[in-house]
């Protein structure tokens, strides 16, 4: 090949390639659209006009339920860079023969459009190595490898809880059952509902009455256990350790208040996000910045005491035992001021009625698996709580 011809071919592969380039950057980059109203519209204008074209007499819904920021309504444009895209999950009744989840996957791989609203409705395959997350693939024809998960609700809540969403919870099941998980099942959104789905979603939108009680009592538990520690920590000259036991506080007093709110909290790239938006956020969002900002073990405590008195005053709103009191006192002789220590735990621990429910107060108040445990594995796999059942035998 003579060097002006290799320059010329060249400079056609450079050409093409950023053609090629430049044709991905664009398609990649449509004016961000959130993920939940993406779909919605993805459902109504795409999916649904072939599932009644091609099965008429199908008896579904389709939602957008599970994992996901868009799930919460937290996506940004960054989340647009994985496992984001048009989706839907769909779901059939539980005695429709196998076969017809295959011929519906079929059909949407044939007719589906390559794009939607400018973002790839074409995925590549799972990525085995980083949990089975798919990349949105760009390609300019068919079959599609869509994000239409077809399946029945009883596979769902198995796969994604490992519950039977048939049967009525035992208690046992609550507490192992992770917040963030329940919460993308609460926040998630029903588009089409032919078969149910939304009274079994409802079944989970928030613990029975007396779980809530042994969660609150069990938090209260986790506060006292850890509030006395900070200002000793500090006092014995580690401010180091005083930090990380006022963080601690931090967050166990924001899980108090989601729990006073009767609000799952989501995971914890959501969590502070998710607190702003409940109603007691305003008043102490000034106060929980000042712990984690102070320098010393003292401005900690101080900030510490506000919130000690929020929470306490909102506990008694809620009127699920006789008034406490909403001041701080010392630690026995110790000069360090706390909150937990005025009986929150026993006295709420004290209205459970439910026999399941008070059998496990007559043991330490460990709570649920949020409360136990921040591992990221045990909270996502649905596989260690039969062992973790065992745990409220």
């Amino acid at each position: 090949m003579t060097e002006t011809k290799a320059k010329r071919r060249s400079g056609e592969a450079h050409s093409s390639t950023s053609v090629t380039n430049a044709l991905t950057i664009s398609r990649r980059m449509p004016e961000f659209v959130p993920g939940m109203e993406l779909s919605r519209s993805f459902f109504a204008e795409v999916v649904q006009p072939i599932l009644e074209d091609r099965f008429p007499s199908l008896q579904y819904a389709a939602a957008l339920l599970g994992s996901g920021s868009e799930v919460l309504g937290y996506d940004t444009e960054m989340s647009t860079d994985h496992g984001w895209g048009p989706r839907v999950d769909l779901f059939l009744r539980e005695n429709e023969p196998t076969d017809l989840h295959t011929r519906i996957d079929t059909t949407l791989r044939e007719c589906l459009p390559p794009t939607f609203r400018g973002y790839s409705t074409n995925f590549g395959a799972p990525d085995r190595t980083d949990g089975g997350t798919q990349l949105p693939a760009f390609t300019e024809r068919g079959p599609i490898n869509h994000k239409i998960e077809i399946l029945t609700a009883g596979q769902f809540f198995a796969a994604y809880l490992g519950v039977d969403v048939y049967h009525a919870l035992e208690p046992a099941d609550w507490l192992t059952l992770p917040e963030q998980k329940l919460r993308t099942i609460a926040s998630g959104a029903v588009f089409h509902d032919a078969i149910g789905l939304q009274g079994l979603r409802e079944t989970l939108a928030y613990y029975p009455h007396d779980v809530w009680l042994y969660l609150l009592a069990s938090q209260w538990v986790r506060i006292g256990q850890e509030e006395h520690l900070m200002g000793r920590a500090g006092m014995a000259g580690d401010e180091i350790g005083a930090a990380i036991i006022a963080a601690r506080l931090v967050r166990d007093l924001m899980q108090l208040c989601f729990l006073m709110e009767r609000a799952y909290a989501p995971y914890p790239k959501w969590f502070g996000t998710a607190f702003r938006e409940l109603a007691c956020a305003d008043e102490l969002l000034p106060h929980l910045h000042a712990v984690l900002s102070s320098e010393a073990w003292q401005g900690r405590e101080r900030w510490l005491v506000c919130i000690y008195e929020v929470v306490a005053a909102k506990h008694n709103t809620l009127g699920i035992t006789d008034p406490l009191p909403t001041k701080v006192r010392r630690f026995f002789t110790r000069p360090f001021e706390v909150i937990a220590l005025h009986g929150y735990a026993d006295a709420i621990a004290d209205r459970i009625t439910d026999e399941s429910v008070r059998r496990l107060t007559r043991r330490r108040l460990i709570g649920s698996i949020d409360q136990f445990s921040d591992s990221t594995d045990l909270l996502s796999y649905p596989e260690f709580r039969p062992a973790l059942k065992q745990l409220y035998q």
